[in-house]
């Protein structure tokens, strides 16, 4: 009769069985945990935030003009492929068209068209507020209410900045990290997932 490693590992060592059980369930329960996630962002029962992608920096130069993008902080080259991976990722996971909306940024709106799975809007609510912190609680409300209302047929991308997906979620996202996020109704959501192409 033969006899497998996993049959030999467990007369061997009987004392680890339980934990190489718990092992597989716990890995074959992220997997589930994984594909509702994304489930829900296929449904509009969640939306996706995205951190705009690698803009090497902090902040903006002095002199930054909204409709300038000579004056402001912007994508790499590094940043830009970045961002194409990001839409490869979405389409991966099934994701070929979502309503994108961005932040009036450069680059977040670069970052935003670079995913190629739908138009952009601009939405002035994600724009960031880190030069201007006491703007963030009136931003972070109206994007709040407009999650609320919102009822999308199919997936949903917002392109932003890292403060205004922190006062959101209480996640620091890393550039181009992608934050799973349901709304809630009293205006609180949660984190459903994250992950980095």
């Amino acid at each position: 009769m033969k006899t497998t490693k996993l049959s030999l590992f467990a007369t061997l060592c009987p004392a680890f069985l339980p934990v190489l059980i718990l092992f597989f369930a716990e890995g074959a329960s992220a997997s589930q945990s994984v594909e509702k996630t994304w489930q829900a962002l296929h449904k509009g029962e969640a939306v996706a935030l995205i951190r705009h992608a690698i803009a090497p920096g902090t902040g903006d130069p002095p002199g930054f003009q909204l409709r300038d993008c000579s004056t402001q902080r912007n994508l790499s080259e590094e940043g830009r492929v970045q961002a194409r991976r990001i839409g490869d990722f979405f389409r991966t996971r099934g994701v070929e068209k979502a309503l994108v909306f961005s932040s009036q940024w450069c680059r977040c709106l670069e970052t935003a068209r670079l995913l190629e799975l739908g138009p952009v809007q601009e939405m002035r609510a994600l724009n960031s507020f880190f030069e201007e912190p006491a703007r963030g609680s009136e931003q972070t409300e109206q994007i709040r209410a407009f999650l609320s209302t919102l009822v999308p047929k199919g997936p949903a991308i917002f392109v932003t900045h890292q403060v205004n997906i922190t006062a959101l979620t209480g996640v620091f996202p890393s550039s181009g990290e992608i934050i799973i996020y349901r709304a809630g109704e009293n205006g609180r959501g949660k984190v459903l997932g994250r992950f980095t192409p």
